[in-house]
């Protein structure tokens, strides 16, 4: 069964425009599956056989020669060093679609792409599964279920959780990023994302996480990083007027797929994880993954950062708009908030004086409707419609 992906316009868009095209993200979030079903005529070259990454890295031409074009080419991160023979190749021939990309680890993958296939290469990353793909596909029974298992394809393909994520956990996180870090200790590392996945949705605080993993504080952020680069969590930097300060505060820390998160925080069903404490945290990193993906299926960075004073009001999320107005989003688990709810909305209406233009409490109530104080109570897809006007 195939799940549409909403980016498929955009990638083909993409491809008819660009010589190479580089689809990065997490593992196993489909990014092989979706340029095969959109691209099946294309021939196709893993590079996570060992065989043939040596054989990128010794007789890149020789392997070249052997595939025709259009030549998908899948998790280009194993043989970088063929990067600079496909700029070769196109600046020969700077015809659209000839090389369509895979890749993980995006912080190294992206510097080899910009030093070699700069201007010669689109970029689109491609996230799990998100809310709106679920419901088109008749597959979201309800939004808890959806924060609860996540979005990884696997797990809508007849997969059950309880078997999935132990494997994913060990194959992929385990495996690929601990030996880049070279962690000896595979407990120590097994902590560390533990305590991080207990804080999506939270402010970082380096000490605190080391200190509850065992770790020095610049291992921890060491460590961080890379579960940044593999697309696995995202950094959400805090909102000033003055964008010089952004730098200077901590940054929330959010698992960009709440069903992975849930499954290395130890939670074993939905129902253990809404009667907790974290549903809450849990619900707003779920948000932000929605957003995220409603960004990137349109090409465009997310434009979302959150605020909080010293005196303690915050609001969850804040969306830049076009020109300077801003768009608040309070996230809140309940159907019915009230004015309670959007305290955090009117403090930052007031410090942000005429450029809030609009008021969200982002709930799960059936059909959108107006507060009192002009703020709208709205569902998901309400929101996302509301943004692209």
């Amino acid at each position: 069964m195939w799940i549409a992906r909403e980016c498929e316009p955009l990638v083909k868009r993409m491809a008819r425009q660009f010589p190479a095209l580089l689809v990065t993200g997490a593992r196993q979030v489909g990014k092989t599956s979706l340029l095969r079903h959109l691209f099946p005529g294309a021939s196709y070259l893993a590079l996570d056989f060992p065989g043939n990454a040596e054989a990128a890295r010794s007789a890149p031409e020789r392997l070249l020669m052997q595939y025709p074009e259009p030549l998908i080419i899948d998790e280009i991160q194993y043989a970088p060093s063929l990067l600079r023979h496909l700029k070769a190749r196109i600046d020969q021939n700077r015809k659209p679609g000839r090389f369509l990309l895979t890749g993980s680890q995006a912080f190294h993958l992206m510097q080899g792409v910009s030093e070699s296939l700069a201007g010669r290469c689109g970029v689109l990353n491609l996230h799990t599964l998100g809310r709106s793909e679920l419901a088109v596909a008749g597959l979201l029974a309800s939004e808890t279920e959806a924060v609860f298992r996540g979005g990884y394809p696997e797990l809508y393909t007849g997969t059950e959780a309880e078997l999935w994520f132990p494997s994913y956990v060990a194959t992929y996180l385990e495996r690929d990023i601990r030996n880049v870090l070279r962690v000896v200790d595979l407990q120590e590392f097994g902590r560390f994302l533990k305590a991080c996945a207990l804080r999506t949705g939270q402010v970082l605080n380096y000490s605190d996480l080391a200190r509850d993993t065992g770790i020095a504080p610049n291992t921890a952020r060491k460590w961080l990083s890379l579960l940044q680069a593999s697309g696995i969590v995202v950094l959400v930097e805090p909102y000033f007027s003055n964008r010089t300060k952004r730098l200077a505060k901590a940054p929330k820390l959010i698992f960009l797929d709440t069903g992975l998160a849930a499954f290395l925080a130890g939670f074993g069903s939905e129902e253990e994880l809404f009667s907790s404490s974290y549903a809450g945290a849990f619900w707003e990193s779920y948000v932000f993954g929605q957003l995220t993906r409603f960004y990137a299926e349109r090409g465009r960075p997310c434009p979302v950062s959150y605020w909080r004073t010293a005196s303690g009001h915050e609001v969850d999320f804040i969306v830049e708009m076009e020109g300077t107005k801003l768009a608040a989003i309070e996230c809140k688990l309940k159907e019915h908030p009230d004015l309670k709810d959007t305290a955090g909305l009117g403090k930052l209406a007031e410090a942000e004086k005429g450029r809030v233009a609009r008021k969200y409490v982002l709930c799960r109530t059936g059909s959108s409707y107006r507060l009192r104080d002009g703020s709208w109570a709205v569902n998901l897809p309400d929101l996302l419609g509301a943004l692209v006007e």
